[in-house]
């Protein structure tokens, strides 16, 4: 019997511990199909973060690296520059990389490092219980925010992509969703393009892919989905912010 779909060797035969209906071992699966297919796993060299994919140097079946919370483009950013040769990147959520992490991320992209950040926007922080983050939505509710997000006292989410792709140094930036198998196979192919240009040699690339957190926003897994699709997806624009050929 032909084989037609089986398990990336890019990810490790470890059960991953997150809630039921998170979308990140979807984004795991691509990112491990990608190293896989670009035949890059024995050079791939990930930073992992703090938040809920805390432990993805266990799911990942590349060498890995723990960073401190924020830190990874930092860590990645070293570990870039001792082995050029190397395909580096960074696993971030949205409270890793836009609020503690905001720094680093975009001193990363202005001087244009060599390394690819895949970016999970969920617009909750997962892993300590719901607070706001920089990217809930107004309105939203959150621990921290049992109201929902006043645009008045915490201002308004950060568009990550949009901002980052202003600056030189980034050179592929795109948003993606992996909310049904139509963005999934987009989000994939964007996923290998960022890859693809850190292999070239290009400069910073990102990813930011809009996810669930059903625990955290309090819903069933399909709620969720159609929650990202109603509320997420029209603030958070998904396309191409910047790619190679607009970098001159």
């Amino acid at each position: 019997m032909a084989v037609v779909f089986k398990k990336t060797e890019g990810l490790t035969e470890k059960q991953t511990h997150y809630c039921p209906g998170c979308t990140h071992g979807i984004i795991h699966r691509l990112v491990g199909e990608v190293l896989e297919e670009l035949g890059v796993l024995g050079d791939a060299i990930g930073v992992a973060p703090v938040g809920c994919s805390v432990l993805a140097y266990d799911y990942f079946n590349c060498d890995m690296h723990e960073a401190a919370h924020g830190r990874a483009p930092a860590v990645a950013t070293g570990v870039k520059r001792v082995h050029p040769d190397k395909v580096v990147f960074t696993y971030q959520g949205d409270g890793d990389l836009a609020s503690i992490g905001i720094a680093e991320i975009v001193h990363a992209a202005a001087r244009g490092e060599k390394i690819t950040t895949i970016f999970v926007n969920n617009a909750i922080y997962g892993m300590t219980g719901g607070q706001m983050a920089p990217t809930t939505l107004p309105g939203q509710k959150a621990t921290t925010a049992p109201l929902g997000r006043d645009v008045e006292l915490a201002g308004n989410p950060i568009r990550m992509s949009e901002m980052l792709a202003t600056l030189d140094g980034a050179v592929f930036v795109e948003r993606v969703a992996v909310n049904n198998p139509t963005n999934i196979r987009k989000a994939k192919k964007a996923i290998k393009r960022a890859f693809e240009t850190q292999i070239s040699g290009k400069g910073f690339s990102i990813v930011e892919v809009l996810s669930t957190c059903p625990t955290n926003w309090g819903m069933h897994p399909v709620d969720a989905i159609k929650w990202l699709e109603e509320n997420m997806m029209p603030y958070y624009q998904l396309g191409n912010f910047r790619n190679p050929e607009e970098v001159k």
